[in-house]
């Protein structure tokens, strides 16, 4: 299964290369992040709430696809309105230099079903929640909560992140100090607040006493930092090791020097993929209507969804949009956005096509670096006769640098075979 087409895909690379220029180049349309937005319903009355947007000066809301009013508060409630009936709600984050429309990156929807019982955020049991302490940091899991689409992540009574997985890890913390942390059960429907029946809170005190690098992968967060000084808030390191998880075979394989080794060939193939970790989506918006292949009834397009690159690999397609999502329980045939929206799906994406596809190639990624295949098997299967066989040697030479850069600071060598 390849993961973009020949023109396309071409495309997509000489953006790629055009991307290497500084980031004030990129188009202020993804320059706001998505803001995670709250809603409750009662009587009559649906009620909005979101966090603040770093650059924004305003949100619009907008009401069943209509635009409705413009706020520079982090809230507003919509009064007036008919119990039993459902709307939908978006907010887009906005300032002088970027309008966006409904549909917009940086822009989240929420469905709010008035009722004169009054709110309707305790559908949902409460997971239950297990945290652990380490040096600087606390490690958070919780179980599956049926009819659930996500958890909201409160921290000290505030919001902190909102997670489509299981768990996730607050680090950069001060030993000592005592946090607490609520995890709330959510879906479309049922917004909680960090008090809401669907929580669960327990309190974590980070020590100084235990390994510095507790998340366990092979790059710790001082070497991601150093890889990567540069990019987009959104591509978390965090994000990135909640994501490890879903295929644990990932940089866990063979001796340390391999381990290493794979997460320095992922990481310099994902920073020619997106620019350093600075694009999340794909620059060229003229590609955006094309990647819906009518021949796949598989993974049909859905109605009025793109997709176009998202992501680390820059997930393209909908039948890749539909496997990947398949694979990873997630909605992402029908909600392809969601890869640019939570950093832990995004990295999930992408670990997905290194682990299990074989793409272009004849291996897959993982396989290649695992079994001593090299380097350039892992360029064959991301890009095929694109950049292998003379198609773009800048662009595989690209990748031999990042990947040599990277692995010298992990301290292992490249191996061989280094190009296709």
């Amino acid at each position: 299964m390849k993961m973009k087409s020949s023109v396309v895909k071409f495309l997509l690379i000489i953006v790629i290369v055009i991307g290497s220029v500084p980031l004030y180049s990129l188009t202020a349309f993804g320059a706001l992040a998505t803001p995670t937005l709250n809603v409750t319903a009662s009587s009559g009355t649906c009620n909005l709430s979101w966090n603040a947007i770093s650059g924004a000066n305003g949100y619009d809301v907008y009401r069943n696809g209509s635009w409705y009013r413009w706020v520079n508060t982090l809230s507003t409630a919509d009064t007036g309105l008919s119990n039993g009936t459902t709307y939908t709600y978006t907010v887009a984050a906005q300032n002088a230099n970027v309008t966006p429309i409904e549909t917009s990156p940086q822009s989240v929807s929420r469905t709010c079903t008035p009722s004169a019982g009054g709110g309707g955020g305790g559908s949902l049991s409460a997971p239950t929640l297990n945290v652990s302490a380490s040096s600087a940091t606390c490690s958070l899991s919780w179980n599956s909560v049926a009819n659930a689409t996500g958890y909201d992540v409160y921290r000290n009574g505030s919001w902190y992140r909102w997670a489509s997985g299981l768990s996730t890890i607050d680090s950069g913390l001060s030993n000592g100090t005592t946090y607490t942390y609520t995890v709330a059960a959510q879906n479309a429907n049922s917004s909680p607040v960090v008090s809401s029946p669907q929580s669960a809170s327990k309190a974590c005190t980070p020590n100084g006493t235990t390994n510095p690098n507790p998340s366990g992968f092979v790059v710790s967060q001082a070497q991601f930092n150093q890889m990567f000084p540069n990019r987009n808030s959104f591509y978390t390191y965090s994000g990135l090791v909640a994501a490890l998880s879903s295929y644990p075979a990932f940089a866990n394989t063979g001796s340390d020097t391999i381990k290493k080794r794979e997460a320095a060939a992922f990481l310099g193939n994902v920073a020619q993929e997106t620019g350093h970790l600075q694009f999340v989506v794909e620059l060229n918006t003229a590609n955006y209507p094309h990647y819906c292949n009518t021949a796949n009834t598989q993974y049909p397009c859905a109605p009025g969804k793109q997709y176009y690159g998202r992501g680390p690999i820059q997930l393209s397609w909908n039948y890749n949009y539909g496997a990947a999502g398949a694979a990873l329980g997630l909605p992402l045939l029908s909600n392809p956005d969601l890869v640019a929206q939570d950093a832990s799906v995004a990295w999930r994406t992408a670990l997905w096509f290194w682990v299990t596809q074989t793409g272009a190639g004849v291996m897959t990624s993982h396989n290649a670096i695992v079994n001593g295949s090299g380097f350039g098997q892992t360029i064959r299967t991301i890009n095929g006769s694109l950049e292998c066989n003379g198609g773009n040697p800048t662009a595989v030479n690209n990748r031999v640098n990042y990947f040599t850069n990277f692995a010298n600071i992990l301290g292992v060598s490249t191996g061989g075979n280094l190009t296709c």
